[in-house]
Parts: C-alpha cells; structure tokens; sequence
C-alpha cells in the first residue's frame, strides 16, 4: 500500500535529518573529541546509505523533494506520487529537529540562535558566500547529486551498490559546500531546523527549496537524455 511508502519516506527522513544535524548540533564542535566538517559529511552520507538498504525496497528511500522531483523528471517516478512524498519527507524532517532541539537544549548553553543546523547566504552562510553564489552551489550540488543517482540506480549499473555510491556521492557534496551554505541539497533538511530557529533562517529558507527542485529536475533531465533506460525499469529508483 502506498501508505507504508509514505510512512517509509517519514522514517527515512526523520533519519537523514536526526542523523546529519544532529552530528552538526551536538558533535561537531564537541571539545576535544567534535568530529567536525569531516564527520558531519560522513554522518549525512551514512545515513543514506543505511536507509537505503532498508527502506530502498519499501519507497525507493529518496528521502528528499529534489530527489523525487529529480526522478519524475528522469522519467523514473510518477508525477502523481510527487506531492505525497514530499509531505512525507517534510514530515519526518519536522520531527527530527524537534526530538534534536529536544535534546540539545538539554545542554547548559544551548542556544538555537547560533544557527542549529540550518542552510543560510550572506550573513548566515558559515563563510559569508552571496545569495547568488549560494544558490548556484545548490543547484550545481543537487544537478550532480541526481545525476549519480539516476546512474547508480540504472538497470545496467552494478547491483548492489547504489547505496554506497549515493551516500558516498553526498560526503563529497558535503564536503565542498557546508563553507558555502552549510549544504542542504534536500529542502526537507533544510525546512526542520529552519522552523525551530525562525527569523533569518525561515525567511531565507525559499533558496533551499527553489534551487535544489531546480537542480534535481535538471540532473534528472541529463541524465535521461544521456542514457537510454533498459526495457522494463519501474519508477521508484533507490535513494536518496
């Protein structure tokens, strides 16, 4: 039934979000032992990769709107599940900032106004970038992210290994664009932490929903022009 996809895409979510932000709230800049941009890039690919193998079955895991945006545009996924998807996905991501602000507020200190995880330009990109070059980086990141999924998840691609590729494919981004817009790629992720800070962080939240659909719809469309699909490939291509 399409309700345990929907349910599936909540949970996947709910992970990726808990997962990845929390590494950056909780664990980033612990003293001594904070795991810093390196961990915090690991944390968000690994959560991928762990959902996808197990909710890749149940959902496709694309955990994310410009994933799901990126497939339908690729040909790969029905337009019509689009909407529910992405209220799944928003869903689970609400949740897990609110279990995570539940949690990190239990420390002495806390303070959601340094930012809690969230995506930001100008002021608030963690290296002062522009809205203009901000917005390219997340159109360019979330265009390269589809295009790896669409190809690790095509019906002549290596069985099996799509998760790693996929996750994989997102330590990388993280790696290059947590200075510039603390990365999001996922308006999902982006939405969470954004409603618990406020102010700043939701009035600048409409960058991190427009270029990531951008790019997602983008890498979708390439990569379908560049690669004929194999007889017989269902909707629904793992991850993300």
């Amino acid at each position: 039934m399409d309700i345990k996809k929907y349910a599936a895409e909540a949970i996947g979510t709910f992970w990726l979000t808990f997962a990845g932000c929390g590494s950056a709230v909780i664990a980033a800049g612990f003293p001594q032992v904070g795991i810093g941009l390196v961990g915090v890039s690991l944390a968000f690919g690994l959560s991928v990769v762990t959902m996808a193998y197990a909710i890749g079955h149940i959902s496709g895991c694309h955990l994310n709107p410009a994933v799901t945006v990126g497939l339908a545009a690729g040909g790969r996924f029905p337009a019509g599940q689009i909407l529910p998807y992405v209220i799944a996905q928003v869903a689970g991501a609400i949740v897990a900032a609110w279990l995570l602000y539940v949690i990190a507020s239990g420390a002495p200190g806390f303070d959601v106004g340094k930012g809690f995880a969230s995506n930001g330009y100008d002021a608030h990109s963690p290296g002062q970038y522009s809205m203009i070059v901000c917005f390219l980086t997340e159109v360019v990141m979330t265009m390269m992210f589809l295009f790896i999924i669409m190809g690790a998840t095509h019906g002549r691609a290596p069985a099996g290994f799509a998760p790693l590729a996929i996750g994989l494919a997102l330590v990388m981004i993280h790696l290059v664009s947590i200075p510039v817009t603390n990365t999001s790629v996922n308006p999902a992720r982006s939405t969470g932490p954004a409603l618990f800070v406020g102010g700043w962080a939701t009035a600048q939240l409409w960058l991190f929903w427009v270029a990531p659909l951008i790019g997602g719809a983008l890498g979708g469309v390439i990569y379908r022009w560049l690669s004929e699909e194999p007889a017989g490939v269902v909707a629904g291509a793992k991850t993300a």
